[in-house]
């Protein structure tokens, strides 16, 4: 399959593409684009390819321009730290939208939403515009409640009491506001899907409540030392690629 990724940060558009890679072989990024100007000259002399991941707020403009500028019909994901642009999105050939900073598991989710319209398309079927709204705008439905065990207790955690997760020895476990731990049965990838956005990947090893951010501060090389309202095992560091979408992601 051949992708066309436009995004003017070097450091995150190499970041996706070896998450691409290693989703599927057959993936081509052929092209890496970092300007509207750039990407319309581009889209203009070449054959248009089956899928463009596309940020919106580069450095010369929005990426809707670009959709506007030429009669294209390639399907876009979008990868934006912003929440706001959903609907412009849907105007301009977007079929999902994800949130900086993505993973490999919401970038499988997305791919896997374009493989699935394609076949419904592809077969003649009606759309689920149901179907393609909560792709676009990513409100699928989020838990409220974790389950987890306590001897010989089934112990109820709301998420939102929750101030990380993390990983050690290849167990997952929680940590509440109040400095309760539990074992969790679900690894960080599925916790960072179910808990949304009011939880950010800050690491392999924790998955961070933005309520339960006490303050930042940067550390060596541009990365950045995550202080929790509760003691961490070890310290939380968010390293130089993804340290501006955490910071969006604080203010938001």
């Amino acid at each position: 399959m051949n992708v066309v990724v436009i995004e003017d940060e070097k450091l995150v558009s190499d970041d996706l593409k070896d998450i691409l890679h290693s989703l599927d072989s057959n993936i081509n990024v052929s092209q890496t684009i970092g300007s509207v100007k750039e990407a319309v000259q581009y889209l203009q002399q070449h054959d248009s390819p089956q899928l463009i991941f596309s940020d919106i707020q580069l450095g010369d403009g929005y990426s809707f321009e670009i959709f506007k500028a030429l009669q294209t019909t390639t399907p876009v994901i979008y990868c934006t730290a912003f929440n706001q642009h959903a609907l412009q999105a849907f105007e301009n050939n977007g079929i999902a939208y994800v949130l900086k900073p993505y993973s490999k598991n919401t970038i499988k989710q997305a791919l896997d939403k374009y493989q699935s319209l394609k076949k419904s398309f592809n077969a003649g079927a009606p759309v689920n515009y149901d179907y393609l709204l909560a792709a676009i705008t990513g409100q699928q439905s989020k838990k409220q409640t974790l389950l987890v065990n306590s001897k010989n207790k089934i112990i109820p955690i709301k998420i939102a009491d929750v101030a990380f997760f993390n990983i050690e020895r290849k167990s997952t476990s929680l940590v509440t506001v109040t400095n309760q731990q539990f074992a969790v049965n679900h690894t960080l990838d599925e916790l960072e899907e179910i808990c949304g956005r009011e939880f950010f990947r800050a690491n392999r090893q924790f998955l961070v409540n933005r309520a339960a951010v006490k303050e930042v501060v940067h550390y060596s090389l541009r990365k950045l030392f995550v202080k929790m309202a509760v003691e961490t095992p070890e310290d939380v560091v968010v390293n130089k690629v993804k340290a501006t979408g955490f910071l969006n992601w604080l203010k938001e």
